[in-house]
């Protein structure tokens, strides 16, 4: 869902931006589209790109810490034992108790390390997912953010086709805010109103750019 948020999200602003830049200049249905798919693959490419390798890395981060706490399960057990004592006196168990989960948690070498995981360093592997995965989910979900803002071109061109844009951009784009909220338990209307009003701040930048650019003469076509 993560993927899926900011995939989707960067892909309408890309596309909106693109569109709104374009389109300020005055230019044809046909070239917006064409800068916005390309803008748009691209977008998607690098952004796949960078969560792959951003996944990747945290993949292997996780994964030497978890052979760095095994090799001190096996190597230096009383050490670690002492942490397994520490971590459940923190909780208030103590005594007898304390002395029963510590040998209960010591007796399986993979609840051990679980317990060490979970407890001291706070980890989870499965929480990084698949490095590919997570590239595709972004790939995908990029490009279909992306298409959105680009559609009423194909059937409109001018001022119409970009105000359509941008109502289908900020309609969906506070649609994935609140989603988004929802996930992090924080104010929906908030997040969706700050998702709706990038997209919103974007497109105008864009319009302004390209319409100075077209004004100025640089871009005559």
């Amino acid at each position: 869902m993560r993927d899926f948020v900011f995939g989707f999200g960067d892909g309408i602003n890309t596309s909106l931006g693109i569109a709104a830049g374009v389109g300020g200049a005055d230019i044809s249905s046909n070239i917006i589209v064409l800068a916005a798919l390309v803008g748009m693959f691209t977008g998607a490419k690098a952004m796949a790109v960078q969560n792959y390798l951003a996944v990747k890395t945290q993949r292997q981060l996780l994964t030497s810490e978890i052979k760095r706490e095994k090799w001190e399960i096996e190597n230096k057990p009383d050490d670690e034992r002492q942490e397994i004592a520490d971590i459940y006196k923190a909780k208030g168990f103590s005594g007898k108790d304390l002395e029963m989960i510590v040998n209960k948690i010591t007796s399986d070498k993979k609840v051990w390390l679980d317990t060490m995981l979970t407890e001291e360093l706070n980890l989870n592997l499965e929480i990084a997912g698949s490095p590919i995965k997570s590239a595709l989910r972004m790939f995908v979900s990029f490009l279909i953010g992306g298409m959105l803002p680009i559609l009423p071109f194909f059937f409109s061109s001018g001022l119409s086709a970009l105000f359509i844009a941008i109502g289908i951009s900020v309609s969906t784009s506070f649609t994935v805010g609140v989603i988004k909220s929802k996930m992090a338990n924080t104010n929906r209307l908030a997040g969706g109103l700050e998702m709706a009003g990038l997209g919103t701040g974007i497109a105008l930048l864009g319009y302004g750019i390209g319409s100075e650019l077209a004004n100025l003469g640089i871009i005559n076509i």
